[in-house]
């Protein structure tokens, strides 16, 4: 037993134990993310894995269309009772094979083979169903059957053939009636799943048919969805043109470098990834391999690099000058090689770790880049006079400010709270924000008095006081988020907002244009959404129109990206902890940005959680698991996003006065159980959304919110669905619902054969 991969993903799990000496092929549709395509055989259960051959078949793009997802192959199969045939289905009792010697054209763009178009088979029992039954592997795959269908009959005039295809019931398509000696290839645009644990596929003659139905051929694939993306192909191609600069020979530098994590080239460390970010090289150790010739160029390509270690090796040249230009770059070993020439100037003003020890011929100070002057003299008592005047004028005026310095400092000590600081920590903010950028972020009080227009329009209160609008520089709308004094917590929660927001950006998330601090006064500078939060649209309290379905897919998943930057775009990774369609707000163009950090706090990455002793958000939305340990993690803020969008679903309040299911979770679960989605959809929509796009939104509010912490998805694999419900949403706003001419969507199972019923 072994496993099959496509680049980073797991495609299929081979077991050979009860083959009893036959083959097993696998066959997979798969459009490339890269110019290039990796097979990967990977050992399982300490078996070794072997292939006996790799066969490519390019295909067009104008067939097997499909909406997203890869096709991997469940059963092909076609009616002759010859045994020549791979794909041949065993002969049936109740099915009649029929063929022509006669020229079956192919009508489509599925390349079908004469021989398949000149075979068919019927029910025996003429007035019987054509029946197909499987059983999925899931409840939730999804399956792309394509019908070949060619009237290989001389009918009569008074013979007609022309029948339906039903799913479990639900006919797929208008009456078919193939055309004669022509193959026609039937598929539907969308996916289809089953609606039990057993799939049953007819085609059925009509009323007016005299014939029984007929079929030539059929392709059945299951969709699979590859959640993990490939590491980026440019820092692919570096790694491979380093490994044959350096005829490196290491037995797992095959398949994706970075991913699946457990499969991770040796020597290399790599960024953490999302469905929509690829992982990084942040790491390259070649130490002590034995490397000869020059430092490799293409290394420069690895742009995300943060540790570079290439010592104790036989390298020779100079130290190149692009280490310098890669940007993360902290760490650098070239110690114990055979190094010459200088160091480039871009690496000693960068701040960089640079190891350079056991390196001869490395010149390592300024003396060796150019070649002293005969006049030495003069010049150096010329640059000393002027060293001892500049160092004079400069005493003098450090004196001055650092006078004047301590007399505002002990003013403005005095006028400080005593739990505020009188100077802000901006190294301990981990800010990577320039001093002087932060310093223009900051207003007086004065300031803050005058952009509010003396705090005369108030927007609500907001984590920790009241919120005000207000102008910068006369024309830049502003929320001016005000302290209370009467918060216990209100000066370490201040600090802690300003520390987080000053080095978080992203675009859903609220941008701080500045802050205020001045004795007890104490303000955050947000930029205003105009359109202003999600819940008051809602409950109908700002008057416009009803947001539509497709709106509401779009303000959750711009929300979910703004979580899932904050739980793994930022380092340390952190928690919201008062997720809430009121910290969900909307601009001009209802683009949504999450709001309120004042209960943000840091957990370490590799844990997923920590203790908190001061138990913050907002009843209904916090997580039970949170509310009762102090328990905080990732997925607290998942939870309470399932509720948001349970609430943006049902528009229900999240707690109930009146009725007896008083959470919104218990009232869905209610709901659930009479099988009726519109039950649960806010009838203000007035059913104008896809069914299917609405169910899988319940079941993902309802997985988010699992009372169980470890069983709730991370916020990618949210996105990841999100996509999927605005994918269905969008396909039926295209119209794209309904079947074309040539194709009919059905799934089966390989080890039925069909049969008439």
């Amino acid at each position: 037993m072994f496993d099959l991969y496509i680049g980073p993903n797991l495609w299929a799990t081979v077991d050979m134990q009860n083959l009893d000496g036959n083959s097993t092929s696998e066959e997979i549709l798969h459009v490339p993310s890269s110019d290039s395509l990796q097979i990967c055989l990977v050992k399982n259960e300490g078996t070794t894995p072997f292939i006996s051959s790799l066969e490519l078949r390019p295909l067009g793009n104008d067939s097997y269309i499909t909406q997203f997802g890869s096709l991997k192959l469940v059963s092909r199969g076609y009616y002759t009772t010859s045994k020549n045939y791979i794909s041949r289905l065993s002969p049936s009792s109740s099915l009649t094979y029929i063929s022509t010697t006669s020229d079956v054209s192919d009508g489509g763009n599925y390349n079908i083979p004469k021989a398949v178009g000149q075979k068919a088979a019927i029910p025996t029992n003429a007035s019987l169903s054509l029946l197909i039954q499987w059983t999925p592997e899931s409840s939730n795959d999804q399956y792309y059957v394509y019908l070949h269908l060619a009237e290989i009959q001389d009918l009569q005039a008074n013979e007609t053939r022309e029948f339906s295809v039903f799913l479990d019931g639900n006919r797929l398509s208008d009456p078919i009636i193939p055309k004669k000696f022509e193959i026609t290839s039937m598929q539907s645009l969308n996916p289809r799943t089953c609606g039990g644990e057993e799939c049953s596929l007819k085609l059925t003659r009509t009323q007016r048919s005299t014939l029984p139905p007929l079929l030539n051929a059929f392709e059945i694939y299951r969709v699979i969805q590859f959640m993990q993306p490939e590491t980026n192909e440019t820092e692919v191609v570096a790694l491979k043109s380093i490994q044959d600069t350096y005829k490196l020979i290491r037995i797992n530098w095959q398949g994706d470098p970075c991913v699946p994590q457990h499969l991770m080239w040796d020597n290399l460390t790599c960024s953490n990834t999302t469905i929509s970010r690829p992982p990084r090289v942040t790491s390259l150790n070649l130490s002590s391999i034995g490397l000869t010739g020059t430092i490799a160029a293409a290394i420069q390509n690895l742009t995300q690099l943060e540790k570079l270690d290439l010592s104790n090796n036989n390298l020779t040249g100079e130290v190149p000058k692009f280490l310098g230009n890669i940007t993360p770059l902290l760490f650098i070993n070239l110690s114990g090689n055979d190094l010459n020439g200088s160091i480039p100037q871009s690496l000693q003003s960068k701040g960089i770790e640079l190891l350079l020890h056991g390196n001869p011929r490395l010149c390592q100070t300024k003396s060796c880049t150019k070649p002293q002057s005969k006049d030495f003299p003069v010049v150096i008592v010329a640059t000393a006079a002027s060293v001892i005047i500049l160092i004079a004028v400069l005493v003098l005026v450090f004196v001055l400010v650092f006078r004047k310095k301590n007399q505002y400092t002990a003013m403005q000590a005095q006028q400080m709270p005593p739990n505020m600081p009188a100077v802000v920590n901006i190294e301990n903010a981990n800010s990577h924000e320039p001093l002087n950028e932060i310093k223009r972020r900051m207003f007086t009080y004065s300031e803050v008095i005058k952009m509010t227009n003396n705090f005369q329009n108030s927007l609500g209160k907001g984590g920790f006081g009241m919120v005000y609008h207000g102008f910068v520089n006369g024309s830049k709308q502003v929320a001016v988020k005000v302290l209370s004094q009467s918060s216990t917590q209100g000066y370490k929660e201040f600090k802690a907002e300003v520390d987080l927001l000053l080095r978080v950006h992203h675009t859903n998330l609220v941008t701080l244009v500045g802050y205020s601090y001045e004795g007890d006064h104490l303000a955050l500078i947000y930029e205003f959404l105009t359109n202003g939060d999600l819940k008051q649209h809602l409950t109908g309290k700002r008057s416009r129109p009803i947001i539509n379905w497709s709106s509401r897919l779009g303000i959750a998943l711009e929300a979910a990206l703004g979580l899932e930057y904050l739980h793994i775009g930022c380092t340390p990774p952190m928690v919201h902890r008062d997720v809430k369609t009121a910290n969900i707000l909307l601009d001009d163009n209802f683009k949504a940005k999450l709001a309120d950090f004042g209960l943000s706090r840091s957990f370490q990455s590799g844990i997923g959680y920590q203790d908190s002793t001061a138990i913050a958000g907002t009843p209904g939305y916090l997580d039970p698991e949170y509310n009762h340990s102090g328990r905080l993690g990732e997925k607290s803020d998942v939870y309470s996003f399932g509720i948001v969008l349970l609430e943006m679903i049902t528009n229900q309040p999240v707690i109930s006065q009146t009725s007896e299911n008083s959470h919104i979770t218990k009232w869905v679960s209610s709901k659930l159980n009479c099988g009726d989605i519109i039950e649960i959809m806010d009838p203000n929509l007035r059913k104008d959304y896809d069914s299917n796009s609405a169910w899988r939104a319940v079941e993902l509010a309802m997985s988010c919110a699992n009372p169980s912490y470890s069983k709730r998805p991370s916020m990618s694999q949210v996105i990841n669905e999100l996509k999927e419900c605005i994918m269905c949403e969008n396909s039926r706003l295209s119209n794209n619902q309904g079947l074309e001419s040539r194709a009919i969507n059905i799934g089966l199972d390989s080890s039925v054969v069909p049969k008439a019923r």
